[in-house]
């Protein structure tokens, strides 16, 4: 059951990430960001080589290291872009559709199949993340789907749930074929090198951006690597759906972190949802 202890802290660590990272946008551009993102959590992941024994690399971690990498790219920058235009705890809990997605794909990529109480877990947690969306109880039952149609920031989180729902099954893939932390120093090395041309095409005065925000940017990439770190470990233990669905329980924390840093409102029915996602991991973590 280690597995639960590392989704566990994947989660924590991915809301904190998502905190600093709402930080820093309100100075640095999106693109910065997410180069930062992958960029500085590479000195606290490489000093790891002298501790882990490399493994022989075959194609197929060629091939999902380019696969994950390209996709992961996309859904960091699309990330980024959703936590600048609209409140944290009104976007990252469209992240909790991930596990929706992986139902439909995991079988097929993975051959992985969820037991019936897993199922139930993914969907209250899913469930749970729709509730935590609705503003008011007299929005109505439709108005977080309305939301993803007149907001930005939800419309675009829901488009990197489906995207992490495809990479995380070549994650796994890319594990299997070396190892999770090699796998971790491999998939930031790939998307901090292929990225930088991009940012140096859209972003201005890179470098002073760089030295000015340091120490705000510095953050997200501590987080960041023990993300995933952590994430890569759970899932060479378990399946996928259940390591992401646990993950996306930093919804959780992101709407509390919202309320206390942010000061953003609506706490109760969101405390609702949350609520509703811990008993999804009940289902997960203690009955399937």
């Amino acid at each position: 059951m280690h597995w639960i202890l590392f989704s566990f802290i994947t989660a924590i660590s991915e809301s904190l990430k998502d905190v600093f990272s709402k930080k820093s946008l309100r100075k640095i551009d999106e693109y910065i960001v997410a180069w930062s993102l992958r960029f500085f959590s590479l000195p606290f992941l490489l000093p790891l080589l002298f501790f882990i024994d490399v493994p022989s690399l075959n194609q197929s971690f060629y091939l999902m290291l380019l696969l994950s990498g390209s996709l992961n790219i996309l859904a960091t920058i699309l990330y980024m872009k959703a936590i600048k235009e609209s409140d944290l705890s009104s976007t990252v809990p469209f992240v909790a559709f991930t596990p929706l997605f992986l139902l439909v794909i995991s079988p097929f990529v993975l051959n992985e199949f969820p037991g019936v109480f897993g199922f139930i877990g993914v969907l209250l947690i899913i469930f749970g993340s729709y509730i935590l969306n609705i503003k008011q109880s007299s929005d109505g039952l439709l108005k977080p789907f309305k939301s993803i149609l007149k907001e930005k920031g939800p419309r675009l989180m829901l488009f990197v749930a489906l995207i992490w729902s495809i990479s995380s099954s070549f994650d796994k893939i890319g594990v299997q074929n070396s190892s999770p932390i090699f796998w971790a120093i491999a998939i930031n090395s790939f998307i901090s090198i292929v990225m930088f041309p991009l940012i140096v095409y859209k972003s201005s005065k890179i470098f002073l951006q760089l030295k000015n925000n340091f120490k705000k940017l510095l953050p997200i990439g501590i987080f960041s690597s023990l993300t995933l770190v952590s994430q890569m470990t759970a899932i060479n233990m378990t399946l996928v759906t259940n390591v992401i669905s646990i993950k996306r329980t930093s919804s959780i924390f992101s709407v509390l972190f919202g309320y206390l840093i942010f000061r953003e409102k609506n706490i109760k029915n969101r405390l609702l949802g949350a609520i509703i996602m811990i008993a999804g991991v009940v289902f997960i973590t203690l009955f399937d």
